[in-house]
């Protein structure tokens, strides 16, 4: 029987990053193929294996968000063909995110079944909307808070100490293929978000529970 749910923040409980970024790239006039083709690079590196890079320094905190920013405007190129502004540039690319109610509902129904809850989030130096959390989450587990980041194991086992339940009775939550791998090889139930609905109708599977949606 699952008694636990750890969950994502951009992305799941919030719409997707490709639609944030979608937005910042249009506002900032960035070359899209050319962001893309960076962060092709620095993400598939972060989440592959094969070493570390200013992603993994970012998330886990060793770097603050404004030393990523610096390296990452060096590296893009605007429509007018100069770096974007640097300052800024996170919260920039982030600020298109709306929360999505039908998770928050979800989730609050999920807790009123007994079932613990854990935020589970690689952070990129942003900053969380966090009010009403403490009616949401038992444990929230931010990787540059904690120095530990998705995918690595470590962090997965330290939320699990945080409501204190082995992986067998947890489910993940994530809208990155490799995070839900790395759960599910530490015995994790997943699910891989893709929307709102389909995430809820498999969790309700999960948990044999009737959840809110929208």
């Amino acid at each position: 029987m699952l008694t636990g749910v750890l969950i994502d923040w951009g992305g799941v409980l919030t719409t997707s990053l490709s639609d944030s970024i979608a937005r910042w790239i249009a506002a900032d006039r960035i070359d899209g193929d050319h962001y893309r083709e960076v962060m092709r690079e620095l993400v598939d590196h972060a989440y592959g294996g094969g070493g570390e890079n200013a992603v993994h320094a970012l998330e886990r905190g060793e770097i603050d968000g404004a030393a990523f920013e610096r390296d990452l405007a060096a590296r893009l190129v605007t429509l007018e063909g100069v770096p974007p502004v640097a300052e800024g540039l996170l919260t920039r690319m982030f600020a298109g995110f709306e929360r999505v109610d039908a998770m928050y509902d979800m989730l609050r129904d999920v807790r009123k079944n007994g079932v613990k809850t854990c935020l589970l989030s690689n952070s990129w130096s942003n900053e969380y909307p966090r009010d009403g959390w403490d009616e949401l989450f038992d444990a929230v587990v931010i990787s540059g808070e904690v120095g530990m980041r998705k995918p690595e194991p470590r962090i997965f086992h330290h939320a699990l100490g945080q409501i204190g339940l082995p992986g067998e009775e947890c489910v993940f939550i994530d809208d990155i293929e490799a995070n839900i791998l790395a759960a599910r090889a530490l015995g994790i139930a997943g699910i891989h978000h893709q929307d709102a609905n389909s995430t809820i109708t498999e969790l309700e599977s999960l948990l044999r529970l009737t959840l809110r949606r929208a």
